[in-house]
Formats: C-alpha cells, sequence, structure tokens
C-alpha cells in the first residue's frame, strides 16, 4: 500500500479528535470566505443572531450567550452600530452598562447572512445525504451536550 507522501500518520487519521478538528477547520476556512465575501465576520453574525432570538440585551450578557471574549463584543458591536445594524443605548437602570437593540436593517442583514450560512452548509456537507446531514447534526449535538 502507497501513501501520499503528505499523508498524516494513520495513527491519527483513525481518531475522531483528529478528524473532528479537520472537518473544523475545514468549516471555517468556508465559513470565513463566505462571511468575508459578504462584507462580514463571524461576530457579526452571532451578535445580530442573539439579538434576533433573545432581544435587547447588555454587551456583557450578549458576550456570555455567545462565547465571546468583552473586547471582541465591543468590536463587534460598535461596526454593527457603525452601519446601522444595532443600536447601543446606555441602561437605564445602570448607566455603566450598555444595552444593544438590533435594528430593522440588522434584521434584514441577518436573513441575508444566513443565505451566506446555508451556502456554507451546503457546500461542506455536499457529500452527505439529506439523512445523513440530521443524523450528523444529531450526533454532533449530542458531543456539545446539547
Amino acid at each position: 500500500m502507497t501513501t501520499a507522501p503528505d499523508a498524516p500518520p494513520a495513527l491519527l487519521t483513525a481518531k475522531p479528535t483528529w478528524l473532528i478538528s479537520q472537518v473544523s477547520g475545514h468549516a471555517h476556512r468556508l465559513l470565513t470566505a463566505a462571511l468575508a465575501g459578504a462584507g462580514a465576520r463571524g461576530y457579526h453574525v452571532r451578535v445580530l443572531a442573539a439579538l434576533a432570538e433573545f432581544g435587547p440585551a447588555s454587551q456583557a450578557s450578549l458576550g456570555r450567550r455567545v462565547e465571546m471574549d468583552r473586547s471582541d463584543v465591543t468590536a463587534a458591536v460598535s461596526e454593527l452600530a457603525a452601519d446601522g445594524l444595532v443600536e447601543r443605548a446606555a441602561d437605564a437602570g445602570d448607566r455603566r452598562r450598555n444595552v444593544v437593540t438590533i435594528t430593522d436593517a440588522g434584521r434584514a442583514r441577518l436573513r441575508r447572512l444566513d443565505e451566506v450560512l446555508n451556502g456554507v452548509q451546503d457546500e461542506l456537507l455536499a457529500p452527505l445525504s439529506a439523512p445523513e446531514r440530521t443524523a450528523l447534526i444529531g450526533l454532533l449535538e449530542r458531543l456539545a451536550g446539547r
């Protein structure tokens, strides 16, 4: 049996951790490129999706909900606010906190970005049938503890 000169060792390729890492890296590259083509970053989608689903939130609670560092939340919210996709205002109950709200333009942008995300899913999962995709999602949710 001959192997490609740049093939990783079989010891690694037989391990789920290796395979998951490889797929994760591939998915990240596809996602980053597609979002960049749409003039967005993953952080933008995460913040807009959380605000659309759960309503206005402080920057700190947004960061916890979407698992982003506080400084990354601040940068993402600033970028989104500059584009009119979110509004940031001081919390009436605690002037030290900012409350972030998605705008109508932000909801429209999220719908367009969701189409981009759907395209990435289709590209990534192209080798799988619809039932295999469903099964994979279920297995990944179990592994993620959801």
